[in-house]
């Protein structure tokens, strides 16, 4: 049931002097984009009367089919408190319909709503929460970014050493003021690297809270002076970022998940449900690990999985069973990125659960030794597989895995393959600083 009704935003909006209202959307590539209106045109466009040029927005339609609809789901309705007191600024995120009225199949959050109908069809609610790892960098004198930080904090580590604590606590509060519910916050790893950790829900509910924590972390890191990338490798020779991401599904309220007669402390609905994201994992990667830069995270000897395999208790392997049981238990992915879009990151880890659960797959024995210290050998014996290396076997990958191409669809599949052809085609035909310093004075 709708938190909001028509006559409550629009009283909301009167009464907090609210002038602008963004209407967002996300692209294929998961960035934000939104029109701008003022409160004399909100009628309108809570009337799904918002009408924008598709044909500019990549991955969407041609010019031949170009009006496309906003359809604002009221619930998202968020006032930005960076923004002034008085004439504030308010969004509302937004479903893409075709002029007929349809859901357009290339919208991202419509994948995601297709996939959590076909859950509720199985009696599921699907719950995530995620992990958000950011770098904090300085801008240059014409306010871009660099990849300069002055600190040298370490995981954990506190003020005078953490030199970004008084972002992030501004990021934090900030946050909080807009109905988010902050679990923790702390400087991670790397130099210049941090992350805050928000309250689990139900998966649309987490993937809109995912586009705007990003939203908020980066316009608090402006006002700071500094740029806030999502970028996973960053920096060479340091941990990258990831988004490790906790899943789980309940059933009349339950966590079906859990069973606290076996050892792990795991139904069979979650071994089932492990057991399909490992079929599916390398095609997944395509979207959960989309751009060139995510593979260079994706590598031995800075934590990020490498190898297909789980384990209940050890942080090695591609999927991790936390310690917490009970209500609490629940799945963690260890390979996404923030780079992903969050609705289709989603999507495709439930659908391919939720195969998992349909077939009944069980997932090969855990892995309860650090995989990294294992032999080639070893692992081949024991059968762990690896994830794809680069953009381009993830993308072949996908490409091999029908299932995962028909919840994308075919106008998704069809535009996402392209442009992640192209954009591996673009880098793999860059002259890099490396190959200039390793080859030119020698060859």
């Amino acid at each position: 049931m709708s938190k909001y009704s028509k006559k409550d935003i629009m009283k909301l909006v009167e009464e907090e002097d609210v002038e602008f209202i963004r209407l967002q959307f996300t692209d294929m590539h998961g960035m934000f984009k939104n029109v701008a209106i003022t409160s004399s045109q909100l009628n309108k466009a809570l009337d799904n009367r918002c009408m924008f040029d598709g044909s500019l927005i990549d991955g969407f339609v041609g010019i031949e089919e170009s009006d496309l609809y906003l359809y604002p789901d009221y619930d998202t309705l968020q006032i930005f408190p960076w923004r002034p007191q008085q004439g504030k600024v308010a969004r509302l995120i937004c479903d893409v319909h075709r002029a007929n009225g349809e859901p357009f199949e290339g919208d991202p959050r419509y994948i995601l709503k297709k996939m959590i109908r076909e859950a509720q069809d199985m009696g599921y609610t699907f719950e995530v929460g995620p992990e958000c790892e950011f770098f904090l960098f300085h801008t240059d004198d014409s306010g871009q970014p660099t990849t300069t930080t002055h600190e040298k904090a370490g995981y954990f580590d506190i003020s005078p050493v953490d030199l970004g604590e008084n972002a992030r606590r501004d990021m934090v509060l900030t946050l909080e003021e807009m109905g988010f519910e902050i679990e923790s916050s702390h400087h991670e790893v790397a130099s210049g690297q941090h992350e805050i950790d928000f309250k689990y829900d139900e998966a649309l509910i987490t993937a809109d809270h995912i586009m705007t924590f990003k939203l908020a972390v980066r316009t608090i890191a402006k006002r700071h002076g500094l740029h806030a990338t999502f970028m996973p490798k960053p920096k060479y020779g340091v941990h990258g970022s990831g988004m490790h991401t906790n899943m789980s599904l309940s059933k009349d309220g339950k966590n079906i998940f859990n069973d606290p007669s076996d050892p792990a402390g795991l139904s069979k609905e979650a071994y089932y449900f492990i057991g399909g994201i490992m079929k599916h994992i390398r095609a997944i990667t395509a979207i959960t690990n989309p751009i060139v830069n995510s593979y260079k995270r994706l590598v031995p000897g800075f934590d990020a999985p490498v190898y297909i395999a789980w384990s209940a208790v050890n942080r090695s392997p591609l999927i991790r069973i936390p310690s917490n049981k009970g209500e609490k238990t629940r799945v963690e992915l260890r390979c996404p990125d923030a780079s992903a879009n969050p609705y289709l990151a989603l999507a495709v880890c439930l659908a391919a659960g939720l195969d998992g659960i349909r077939n009944q797959i069980m997932p090969p024995k855990s892995i309860d030794r650090n995989i990294f210290g294992l032999s080639e050998q070893e692992r081949q014996e024991m059968g762990i597989g690896m994830l794809p290396g680069t953009l381009i076997e993830a993308v072949q990958a996908l490409e091999e895995d029908p299932y995962i191409q028909n919840v994308l669809g075919d106008h998704m599949c069809r535009r996402y393959l392209e442009a992640k052809k192209a954009e591996w085609t673009a880098y793999r035909t860059q002259v890099t600083s490396w190959e200039i310093a390793e080859y030119l004075y020698k060859i």
